[in-house]
């Protein structure tokens, strides 16, 4: 059985064939990341331009590259939400044109499960399943959640972020200090380059669900310590290689890059991470989970992954490849089999959700 997924919930536009829900025959992503760089984050419009630009040949060249046609495909799996709404508008749209031609059935998938399924497919491919309960944290740019997963793919809330996301504040930070858009990357590249205890950071204390997150006090820590360091030259010169370099290296980052900025990288990454495997690992705790899933863009980050390997969680911690980690269009087709074996197809009034809840 093969499934088109279609993914269009931000500035990616993604499209995919899974087999049998371990194969991927085909993965293609077209990124926005030149057309919004030079806004310093997503510009929604812009966003759903491109998608109406993109997601046609995307489709087409992912089922080329799967040597399969529309009438081979068993479903098309397309991202409802969350998301931003004018971009999921694109995707759902012509997904349903596509279903409507074809007969094909739709399946709609919520964004964040198909995070998750990245781990549960590729673990399923190398023959190692993943144990249940489990615990996922679905961590980027847009979401911070903590869920219990449950055999079957039910799912239970159990904390997310009162604030912004992660990913977000590391996109944040990294524009307040001059590294542009996306940040994250760049903090990661530069952080082993500094020291993870020069500034201390006070880690956030919540009041009600021990479990949810905030970090935006430790983004406002980190404005108050540029602000009493008088930065704004460096932050200039870093603009400047910017507007010389769209892609600096790391030898260019680090040439303009004292080692207090660096040492204030390596802090904010350590303490970011310190709340995120501090809240997963109490989770875990209190569910008996069986195995950790990671997963989201933040997944990426080798400083989270490094910490994770090295921590003593109660579980062990399973990552998705780094391409599967940000966001594409087969942990979408890959989250659609479960449903598409249970035959729970949606219609053509299947809308679209900003802010659809997994649980």
């Amino acid at each position: 059985m093969r499934i088109l997924g279609i993914e269009t919930s931000c500035d990616e536009t993604a499209a995919a064939v899974v087999e049998d829900g371990v194969a991927i025959l085909s993965s293609v992503v077209a990124s926005q990341l030149e057309t919004h760089g030079r806004y310093g984050g997503v510009v929604p419009e812009l966003a759903s331009r491109e998608h109406l630009r993109a997601i046609v040949p995307v489709t087409r060249e992912a089922l080329s590259r799967a040597r399969t046609t529309l009438a081979d495909l068993s479903a098309i799996a397309v991202t409802a939400g969350p998301g931003l709404v004018g971009s999921l508008l694109v995707g759902l749209t012509y997904a349903k044109a596509l279903s409507f031609a074809t007969g094909v059935p739709l399946i709609g998938v919520n964004h964040i499960e198909g995070h998750i399924h990245a781990v549960v497919l590729e673990c399923a491919r190398d023959g190692r399943p993943v144990e249940y309960p489990a615990l996922a944290l679905v961590v980027s740019g847009g979401h911070t959640h903590l869920f219990e997963v449950r055999e079957g793919f039910s799912y239970r809330l159990l904390g997310k972020t009162r604030d912004d996301a992660a990913g977000e504040a590391f996109d944040k930070v990294g524009k307040l200090l001059g590294f542009g858009y996306p940040g994250g990357p760049v903090i990661d590249r530069l952080a082993p380059y500094g020291n993870p205890r020069a500034v201390r950071f006070t880690l956030a204390r919540m009041k009600g669900n021990a479990l949810d997150f905030s970090f935006s006090g430790l983004k406002t820590a980190v404005l108050r310590w540029v602000e009493s360091h008088d930065l704004a030259a460096e932050i200039g010169t870093r603009r400047d290689v910017l507007r010389a370099a769209p892609h600096p290296s790391l030898e260019q980052w680090l040439a303009v890059t004292p080692q207090t900025t660096r040492d204030l990288l390596a802090s904010f990454q350590r303490t970011v991470i310190e709340e995120l495997l501090r809240r997963a690992a109490a989770s875990a705790e209190s569910i008996g989970a069986r195995t950790l899933i990671v997963s989201g863009g933040v997944a990426c980050n080798s400083g989270l992954r490094a910490a994770a390997r090295d921590a003593r969680l109660p579980c062990p911690a399973l990552f998705p490849s780094p391409g599967l980690s940000t966001d594409n269009a087969a942990m979408i087709a890959a989250a659609a089999f479960p449903r598409l074996a249970r035959k729970q197809f949606d219609d053509l009034t299947l809308p679209a959700r900003a802010n659809l809840a997994l649980a």
